[in-house]
């Protein structure tokens, strides 16, 4: 599988289509969840990692903004 998304797919997205954009937040989906799990620790002190929906949502919705903010015409 290719680590890269089709021309086509972010030329659409950057053009506001929906299917196109959920197609770019799926490929970066393990990427965010990364770097939005946290270290919680319970009461006796026990880590445990987790994902932080808040800051999760935050980073897609940071993504969708460049992603329609993105010129594609420059970019090529």
């Amino acid at each position: 599988e290719s680590s890269l998304l089709p021309y086509s797919t972010i030329e659409a997205a950057s053009s506001g289509n929906v299917d196109a954009i959920n197609a770019v937040l799926r490929h970066y989906e393990r990427y965010i969840a990364a770097m939005s799990t946290r270290t919680l620790y319970d009461e006796v002190g026990v880590p445990h990692l987790c994902v932080d929906e808040e800051l999760r949502r935050r980073l897609e919705t940071k993504l969708i903004t460049r992603i329609l903010d993105f010129d594609v015409t420059r970019a090529a």
